[in-house]
C-alpha cells in the first residue's frame, strides 16, 4: 500500500525524513513509490525487458520470413534446416515475453494471433485444399488456430519432426510464407503499440503514478510480479501438468519441433528478466525489482534467484523430447521435480515477494 501521508511530508521537505536522497535504503515506512530507484525500475523494465524483447521478436520473425522465402524458392534440406533454426530463434523471445502478457498483447489480440494452440489440423487441411490465394492478408483473417507459431511449426516439422524438404508441397510453401509474413507484421504492430503514437503503452507504464491505469509506481511493480506468478503457474500447472496428468502427448505445446522443454525454460527466463530488469538475449542490463527486494530482505532476493536457477536446472534434467518423457516411468521423477521447483518459485513470488510490493 502506498504511504500517501509520508510522501506528502516529503513534498514539504521535512529534513528528518531525508526525502529524495539517492543513497537511502527504501524503508518499509516509505513504500516502493518512495524508493529512489522505483522510477528507474519501471523504466528499465519497460524499455529493456518488455520493448527490448518484442523488438528482438520482430527482428527474428523477419529473419524467419526471409528463410521461408528462400525455402519456397528452393525447397532443399539446407533451406528447410535454416527455416527450422529461424523458427526456434524467433520462438525464444516470444516465450521470454510470457511473464508480461498484459497491455496491447492482450487487449489487441496479439497473443492468440501469434501463439494459439492446438493447431486445427482439419481446417488447416481445408485451407490447403482450397483455391484461395494464400497471402499474409488472407491469413490475417483466418481463425487464430490456423496461423501463428504452431501452424508454421506443423508445416516445417510435420507430426514427428522428420518432415523432408521434398515432402513440402507448393501449396504448403505458399501457406508457410503467408503465415510467417503475417507473424512478422503482427510483431511489428506489437512493437508499435508499445512505442508509437499518443497511446503508446510504454508511456503509460513509465508514467505510473501519473495516470489512471497505474495510479502509483507500486501498481506497476505489482503488475510485474503478478505476471511472473502467472507464467510460473501456467508452466507448472498447465503446460507440464495437463499432458502429464492425462498421459496425452497431443496436449504438449511445440510438440512437432520437440521444442517444449526449451519453451518452458524460456518462460522461467521471462520471470528472471522481469525480476532483474536484464535482457541477456538483447544484450541489455537494467535496475530490477531484485534491488528493492535485496534492500528489504537480502535472503529473500537470494532465494528467488536460487529458485529460478533450480527451476532451470530441473527442466534441463528432463530427457527430451517432453512428449516422449511424459509417458516414460523413468522420467516421472524429473518431471515431478521440475514441477515442484517451479511451484516453489511461484509460492515465493506470491507469499513473499508480492507482499514486499503491496505492503
Amino acid at each position: 500500500m502506498r504511504r500517501v501521508n509520508t510522501l506528502a511530508l516529503c513534498t514539504l521537505g521535512l529534513a528528518l525524513l531525508h526525502c529524495g536522497g539517492s543513497d537511502e535504503a527504501p524503508g518499509t515506512d516509505r513504500g516502493f513509490d518512495g524508493w529512489s530507484k522505483s522510477q528507474t525500475v519501471v523504466v528499465d523494465y519497460t524499455d529493456k525487458v518488455v520493448v527490448g524483447t518484442y523488438e528482438l521478436l520482430a527482428t527474428r520473425l523477419h529473419a524467419l520470413s526471409a528463410a521461408a522465402a528462400a525455402l519456397k524458392a528452393a525447397p532443399t534440406e539446407a533451406n528447410l534446416d535454416s527455416t527450422r533454426k529461424a523458427w526456434v530463434d524467433a520462438r525464444k523471445p516470444w516465450e521470454q515475453s510470457e511473464a508480461f502478457l498484459f497491455g496491447p498483447v492482450d487487449a489487441k489480440g496479439f497473443d492468440p494471433a501469434l501463439d494459439s494452440w492446438p493447431v486445427n489440423r482439419t481446417d488447416l487441411d481445408g485451407v490447403l485444399a482450397s483455391k484461395d490465394e494464400l497471402t499474409p492478408a488472407y491469413v490475417k483473417n483466418l481463425d487464430p488456430t490456423l496461423r501463428g507459431f504452431h501452424t508454421a511449426e506443423y508445416l516445417i516439422y510435420g507430426v514427428d519432426s522428420k518432415k523432408a524438404a521434398a515432402a513440402l508441397t507448393p501449396r504448403e510453401l505458399d501457406y508457410l510464407s503467408a503465415v510467417i509474413g503475417n507473424m512478422a507484421s503482427v510483431a511489428d504492430e506489437l512493437v508499435s503499440a508499445w512505442k508509437e503514437g499518443p497511446d503508446a503503452y510504454a508511456d503509460v507504464l513509465k508514467g505510473a503514478g501519473k495516470n489512471s491505469v497505474y495510479p502509483s509506481r507500486q501498481s506497476a511493480a505489482e503488475e510485474i510480479v503478478r505476471g511472473m506468478i502467472a507464467i510460473a503457474d501456467e508452466v507448472a500447472n498447465g503446460k507440464i501438468a495437463d499432458p502429464v496428468e492425462q498421459k496425452d502427448p497431443n496436449l504438449v505445446e511445440s510438440q512437432f519441433s520437440f521444442n517444449s522443454l526449451a519453451d518452458f525454460a524460456d518462460n522461467v527466463r521471462s520471470i528472471q528478466n522481469a525480476y532483474t530488469g536484464d535482457n541477456p538475449d538483447a544484450g541489455s542490463t537494467g535496475v530490477g525489482l531484485d534491488e528493492w527486494i535485496a534492500e528489504l530482505d537480502p535472503a529473500l532476493d537470494q532465494r528467488v534467484k536460487q529458485e529460478i536457477a533450480d527451476s532451470l536446472a530441473a527442466l534441463g534434467a528432463i530427457p527430451p523430447p517432453f512428449s516422449t518423457a511424459l509417458t516414460s516411468p523413468d522420467a516421472a521423477g524429473q518431471i515431478s521435480a521440475a514441477q515442484t521447483t517451479i511451484r516453489t518459485l511461484q509460492s515465493t513470488l506470491e507469499k513473499d515477494v508480492l507482499p514486499k510490493i503491496v505492503e
